[in-house]
């Protein structure tokens, strides 16, 4: 019987895996609000199929779909897919599923539920209310009847990279936001997240991309691809708004040494041009009090850095941009053993907020080293 514990997971010898370590399995939810996902989710809900088949072909995926979608999607995904019918406000599961964990000793894996506010709160959240959203990790850690622990911090594992070795990876920028936990201070925060993630050490960024809705993600800026090496995006424009960001993070990632001492290996990748709404897109959406208003010109911030990197497969979006194949081609040499699965209509997971990343919420293998 899954248990909530009151010990932490650092104590208990848990520790966070890197995206790039070996996966039991991949959970989602299925995208229907009419506020955020436009024409009713259906464009949506047709790419969410396309990425769900790309991930079922290297690991097990589970899609909890609500009440009213769940026989839409039964009927739309792929047979080997599990799916559930679970009650969400939105289908974030990077950000709002629990947080797996292991332990090497024992082979154990847990789960870290941390609170979850929408990216905000009443203080510039994406949508209300999102309590629903706050019982998707517990709920999922139940159905795998995994161990609990509640870690008294908001955050969003979109917004933390793992090196799998003791380094985290962050921004102040989405972290230490005053909708998130101002209040504690930087010194508190880093000793939460070294707690419930079992880590030495955090790497902080002072922010992340622009035009990026969650208050700077660290997902769409960087990530570790393994142990002392992070891929980094890029622009070699210095007209470029975001030129500044990747230079400054450029700066910090190569004169910081990690947990283990090492001094980093940042490679980079170039960055998709900015893409913006059109006339048409937004008014598929209905408006909606509490949801974050897009509309015709509002810009969107596009990265390759938003994939998913699964057991034998990387799915990276593409968005019918120039640097399309070279993303696909650095990510090739950066993961020499998986296939590169481009997913070539991500715009609409875009226009949502976020990329293949964020949908995505990997349940990582336990077992002993």
């Amino acid at each position: 019987m899954a248990r909530s514990l009151t010990t932490t997971p650092k104590a208990d010898g848990f520790r966070l895996p890197g995206e790039f370590e070996p996966k039991a399995g991949c959970w989602l939810g299925w995208p229907e609000r009419s506020d955020v996902w436009r024409n009713g989710a259906k464009p949506a809900q047709k790419v969410w199929v396309e990425i769900v088949s790309a991930i079922a072909s290297s690991e097990p995926v589970t899609v909890c779909a609500s009440a009213a979608q769940y026989a839409n999607a039964r009927r739309l995904l792929p047979e080997q897919v599990r799916v559930v019918e679970m009650t969400c406000n939105d289908t974030w599961f990077r950000d709002s599923g629990p947080c797996f964990i292991v332990n090497d000793e024992s082979g154990e894996v847990r789960g870290v539920d941390f609170e979850f506010n929408a990216y905000g709160g009443l203080d510039g959240g994406l949508y209300y209310p999102w309590d629903k959203d706050d019982q998707i990790a517990r709920k999922v850690l139940e159905m795998e009847n995994l161990d609990r622990y509640r870690a008294p911090l908001i955050a969003e594992m979109g917004g933390i990279q793992s090196d799998g070795q003791g380094s985290l990876l962050t921004t102040e920028q989405c972290l230490l936001n005053r909708n998130r936990n101002a209040h504690l201070g930087k010194d508190e925060v880093t000793r939460r997240l070294q707690d419930y993630l079992g880590a030495e050490q955090v790497i902080w960024l002072p922010r992340g991309c622009k035009f990026d809705e969650t208050d700077g993600h660290i997902d769409d800026l960087a990530c570790f691809v393994r142990p002392g090496e992070v891929v980094l995006q890029w622009t070699d424009n210095r007209d470029d708004p975001q030129w500044e960001i990747y230079q400054e993070a450029y700066d910090i990632l190569r004169s910081t040494r990690d947990s283990r001492g090492r001094q980093l290996k940042v490679h980079k990748l170039p960055q998709p041009d900015v893409l913006q709404w059109t006339a048409e897109e937004a008014a598929g959406l209905d408006q909606v009090d509490g949801t974050h208003l897009r509309e015709a010109g509002t810009r969107i911030c596009a990265s390759y850095i938003n994939y998913y990197a699964g057991n034998s497969a990387i799915i990276v979006p593409l968005f019918g941009d120039r640097n399309d194949a070279i993303a696909q081609a650095t990510l090739a040499e950066l993961f020499p053993g998986h296939r590169i699965i481009g997913i070539e209509n991500s715009r609409e997971i875009l226009l949502g907020g976020g990329n293949v990343a964020c949908i995505t919420m990997p349940q990582y293998a336990g077992g002993r080293r």
